[in-house]
């Protein structure tokens, strides 16, 4: 099983939102970055996503969530009232997609972004990168053991 990051502004939707209805799937929508939504339709069943709280407070990852349904056309490119509404998505072939995911855990307490980078093994990890902007990316197994010990 792959593993992800998923970058969000805890407003709109953030790992307490998953907490309040942990049965209850929550679409991931909005992505309007080519990369980042070949990201999301790379997913698969059963993968584990790290949710990071960006644009807010307190900026770091604060739970795990799980894909829980593949990606399918994401319907808010096509909701004139959506703030990711897209006129330029023909509905006969989508240029956007969504995921589903469900609650794993909330982390004890929230790994700052400023943790992250000081951490020796996340060089290369796409969130610490100077200029990094993509809402989702890739996590490899050594990444993800050396981000989640760190919830000690």
């Amino acid at each position: 099983m792959a593993k992800w990051l998923v970058k969000t502004e805890p407003s709109e939707c953030g790992i307490d939102d998953f907490a309040r209805a942990p049965q209850t799937p929550i679409r991931w929508d909005g992505v309007r970055n080519y990369q980042a939504r070949n990201f999301l339709k790379a997913m698969a069943e059963g993968d584990e996503v790290l949710v990071y709280h960006a644009s807010c407070k307190d900026i770091g990852i604060a739970g795990v969530v799980r894909v829980a349904r593949t990606a399918y056309t994401d319907p808010t490119q096509f909701d004139q009232e959506s703030p990711y509404f897209d006129a330029k998505s023909p509905p006969d072939n989508p240029r956007w997609q969504a995921v589903d995911m469900l609650f794993e855990r909330k982390l004890a307490r929230l790994i700052s972004l400023d943790r992250l980078k000081t951490l020796p093994g996340l060089e290369n990890l796409p969130l610490v990168q100077r200029g990094s902007r993509l809402s989702v990316m890739p996590v490899g197994e050594e990444e993800w053991r050396i981000i989640l010990g760190e919830r000690q």
